[in-house]
């Protein structure tokens, strides 16, 4: 048997404070989605200002990541470079969704939406950033 961490309501605080500052030390206004290892909702907000579809696309980031074990970018990749198919997949192919590492499992994800791309990855990795640092 393994032993596992899990994300504590504490760390899910810290974490989305985190990628909050970051966004808001950017003028970007984002939708902020953090999730457990089995990808259900620990944590969802959306800035003053930012995207009402925002707060449905964060979350997928986020629960895409836990499924996948990688960053959401990887499959926005895979289409840009003409893999199609992933567009079957039951993830969503848009940068922004980083998974939370601990001891080499993935014990969550961070999700953000509302900027461009990059931007929004970004915020995710601050928000990873500070419970990982």
């Amino acid at each position: 048997m393994k032993d596992t961490k899990a994300l504590t309501l504490d760390d899910v605080k810290r974490i989305a404070a985190a990628a909050e500052a970051a966004a808001i030390a950017n003028g970007w206004s984002v939708s902020i989605a953090i999730c457990d290892a089995g990808g259900h909702a620990l944590w969802l907000q959306r800035m003053d200002g930012a995207p009402l579809m925002s707060a449905a696309v964060a979350p997928e980031k986020a629960r895409t990541c836990v499924l996948t074990g990688k960053p959401s970018k990887a499959f926005e990749d895979m289409v840009n470079n003409g893999r199609y198919a992933a567009l079957a997949m039951p993830v969503v192919p848009l940068e922004g969704g980083e998974p939370i590492v601990v001891d080499g499992m993935i014990i969550g994800a961070v999700g953000v939406s509302g900027v461009k791309a990059g931007e929004d990855a970004s915020v995710a990795q601050a928000g990873v950033a500070a419970l990982n640092g």
